[in-house]
């Protein structure tokens, strides 16, 4: 492929999870030779009862707390590695959730990581319409907590490709049934309104 757009400051993550959230989408997820355009994430933000830190500071949620532009993963279930993207100010828990993906480079690598079977059938959205699948793709697990994505090498993100400019819908957030119930019923999971690449998309608006 052509060369990938720049690197994004560390000042882009620097902003209210929410903002970062909607110019996330269209984003280049960077790791080797794999390449995920961002379709579709959610925003935990501060006083936000959904969000992981809503109790404090604790050795999991640690990383969430900054420096921003740095990765949050953790482990769902204990299965699946979710990956989450650092926001706000040094000292607030927040950030973003990736959910959802599509490959833009390096198809090979992600089937061979998301074990599926080669071939054009393989190479459809549900391969990377969920959290736990877009870090399976890029290989991340618990040693890349505290990762920057603002330098060269490792796990990056790169800026949109020259006139990508998606446009947005917005939905509730996906299984946080224990929050309280003005934030489950907030819109912000934030997806591309054209991508096929995008989770439970009934409940987006756009």
């Amino acid at each position: 492929m052509s060369a990938l757009p720049r690197h994004l400051p560390q000042a882009f993550f620097a902003r209210d999870a929410l903002e970062v959230a909607r110019d996330l989408i269209g984003t280049l997820l960077v790791r080797d030779d794999v390449v995920l355009r961002l379709t579709e994430v959610e925003a935990y933000r501060e006083g936000d009862s959904a969000n992981h830190c809503r109790a404090g500071k604790t050795a999991r949620n640690a990383p969430m707390w900054g420096p921003p532009g740095h990765a949050y993963l953790y482990l769902c279930y204990g299965l699946h590695h979710l990956l989450n993207l650092v926001t706000d100010r040094d000292g607030v828990g927040a950030a973003v959730l990736v959910r959802s993906a599509e490959i833009v480079a390096g198809h090979d690598t992600v089937l061979a990581r998301r074990r599926a079977v080669p071939g054009p059938a393989a190479l459809r959205p549900a391969l990377l319409t969920g959290p736990g699948k877009v870090a399976q793709a890029l290989g991340l697990d618990l040693a890349w907590n505290d990762h920057p994505l603002y330098r060269r090498g490792g796990l990056e993100l790169r800026a949109r490709r020259p006139g990508d400019e998606p446009a947005l819908a917005t939905g509730p957030r996906v299984g946080i049934d224990y929050a309280d119930p003005a934030d489950r019923v907030a819109p912000w999971r934030i997806a591309d309104r054209d991508s096929r690449w995008v989770s439970v998309r009934k409940a987006l608006v756009g």
